[in-house]
């Protein structure tokens, strides 16, 4: 019986002991779950810094964005750019209004074409008869001036057409111009009078001739002081 009953008490403590251990080993799992589950120190130090960052970044004012000034802007010109007119098509819109009456024509030399009916009275002129051919257009003559220069002559004067061009065919003539002073031309030369310059013939020879061209055919000449 004393064998019964120690066997008993020691099949009851292994009993006991058998299901006090699955709860044993529960804690134990537990406790490690709970350990590895619990941050480690670099994690905790890694959290309070970001935590302490945010914080922070809260805390501190904004910063106000810096407005640029503009750039200086280039002051447009006071004086308006007027474009110039465009004188040449000017110029050829006018020849083509005149141009329609022109015809051919020829002139050939005969002392009896020079004739004292020109501008000047001291002068005999050749038409070429330019002007009755071009409608207007352009005078073109021969002048041979009468000897001797005398003070009407030397009149000052200026002309107002839009073109003169004068050619000395033969002798001399003695001429001064507003601005360029005294010039000899002589067999050959040519010369340009801008319209309105003041001019005076000074002197020529006996046998001089001059061919001058004016546009248009009918202009205004004015005496000056």
């Amino acid at each position: 019986m004393a064998r019964t009953v120690r066997g008993r008490k020691s099949a009851g403590k292994k009993t006991a002991s058998r299901k006090a251990a699955p709860k044993a080993t529960a804690k134990a799992k537990a406790a490690v779950k709970k350990k590895a589950a619990a941050p480690t120190r670099k994690t905790a130090v890694k959290a309070r810094a970001k935590t302490a960052m945010k914080k922070a970044a809260t805390r501190a004012p904004a910063k106000k964005a810096v407005a640029r000034a503009p750039a200086a802007r280039r002051a447009p010109s006071r004086r308006p750019r007027v474009a110039a007119p465009p004188r040449r098509k000017v110029a050829a819109s006018r020849l083509k209004a005149a141009a329609p009456t022109q015809r051919f024509t020829v002139s050939h030399l005969n002392d009896a074409d020079f004739k004292r009916d020109g501008l000047r009275s001291y002068a005999l002129y050749r038409d070429l008869g330019i002007a009755a051919a071009s409608g207007g257009l352009c005078q073109a003559h021969v002048i041979r001036l009468l000897s001797p220069c005398t003070d009407e002559v030397r009149k000052r004067h200026l002309h107002e057409p839009e073109l003169q061009l004068i050619y000395v065919l033969q002798g001399w003539v003695k001429n001064e111009f507003e601005g360029e002073g005294v010039q000899m031309m002589s067999a050959g030369s040519c010369w340009l009078q801008p319209p309105g310059i003041k001019h005076t013939v000074l002197d020529y020879s006996a046998d001089v001739e001059l061919l001058e061209i004016i546009v248009p055919a009918d202009f205004k000449t004015v005496e000056v002081d």
